[in-house]
């Protein structure tokens, strides 16, 4: 993977990682046709059809880990979670309507899984502290001059939870504050705050990185 140029912006940092991930699954896909459709496959892991359950974790475990890493920033918990979100998807399966993207519909079942086991541990802190929301942030392409996107990816899994937990809902998912409000039982203006507070982390840890 090359290196990329271009500002801090939340629509850049989202289409990178999307281009990255689509970029590594092609490396990864070795097979020569789809056994199933689409339809074919959701209704054999309804039906508990263990060909179906184990093909549908082939083809999006990698997809769904990394959501679980994104969240956690932990490989060992994401792993786990990875597991025990797909063991419970298969009781939940039949829930999906059949209207809207299925991978979509995954995504987000994996986000929630996530965001319960962060609840569990108890450690999604978010101190209503908003002097940071309305603060602007300039733009520095050369910040990212010399960081692969995987590496931007690393450092952001590193963020302190609060941070990445409302940066990863609205940067990479596109949630709206007030969805991430509720999701999160925290208020817009927090979501905000700590959204903000996220990029300039981010700026201020890819500015030490380009110093070294």
């Amino acid at each position: 993977m090359g290196k990329v140029n271009y500002f801090i912006t939340f629509t850049n940092i989202r289409a990178a990682y999307y281009t990255f991930f689509a970029s590594y699954l092609r490396t990864m896909d070795i097979r020569s046709a789809e056994p199933y459709t689409e339809i074919e496959l959701i209704n054999g892991c309804v039906r508990r059809d263990p060909k179906a359950q184990k093909y549908l974790y082939e083809k999006y475990s990698s997809k769904m880990l990394a959501v679980c890493y994104r969240y956690t920033g932990n490989r060992d918990e994401a792993q786990d979670l990875l597991h025990d979100g797909f063991i419970s998807l298969f009781d939940k399966i039949k829930s999906y309507s059949g209207t809207g993207s299925f991978e979509g519909w995954m995504r987000k079942y994996f986000v929630n899984v996530s965001l319960m086991h962060l609840r569990k541990r108890d450690i999604l802190k978010f101190p209503e502290d908003f002097s940071t929301v309305d603060r602007e942030i300039s733009d520095n392409p050369s910040v990212l001059d010399n960081i692969a996107v995987k590496d931007l990816l690393k450092l952001i899994a590193s963020m302190p939870t609060g941070f990445r937990t409302v940066f990863n809902l609205y940067v990479i998912e596109g949630f709206s504050h007030q969805e991430i409000g509720k999701m999160l039982n925290i208020t817009e203006s927090s979501s905000r705050s700590q959204l903000s507070r996220a990029r300039e982390w981010l700026k201020d840890s890819l500015s030490g990185l380009s110093n070294k």
